[in-house]
């Protein structure tokens, strides 16, 4: 079954014959032609009989649009390899890692793993406070 095949109700029926009136108003239709295809608007059963009766006129001519497939938006798109968000960093390293590790190392061979550990955890603060402001900030900038 198609969707020409389909039945149709009154819905149907008073907009494609609201869309005829606003036709014969444009001066596309006579009145002749209006009262004729009104007539086989209301006679009209299926959504192919509406289509006939105003196949050559332009949109808008009453008829539902076409009902179109939804694309998710993380749909596979050929020949795009990747989706890249701006704030998704998928795989990428944080520099400061490596830094924390560094001192971590340097600590805690003169000082002992105690204070390597004290001080890796004031170091580690200190950049967490310093990322959060600067978002908080960058956040406070960015248009709504």
């Amino acid at each position: 079954m198609t969707t020409n095949d389909l039945r149709i109700g009154d819905a149907e029926r008073d907009a494609v014959a609201a869309a005829l009136r606003d036709h014969y108003a444009q001066g596309r239709l006579d009145s002749a032609e209006l009262d004729e295809r009104l007539d086989s608007v209301l006679a009209a059963k299926t959504r192919g009989h509406l289509k006939e009766v105003v196949r050559d006129l332009p949109a808008p001519n009453g008829l539902p649009e076409p009902e179109r497939a939804l694309v998710p938006p993380m749909a596979f798109h050929p020949g795009r390899r990747h989706h890249h968000h701006p704030r998704h960093h998928h795989g990428r390293r944080h520099p400061a890692f490596p830094l924390l590790l560094a001192l971590f190392a340097a600590v805690a061979f003169t000082a002992g793993p105690g204070a390597a550990f004290f001080t890796l955890f004031q170091v580690a603060l200190l950049i967490w406070i310093v990322r959060g402001v600067v978002r908080l900030a960058a956040a406070r900038r960015a248009p709504r």
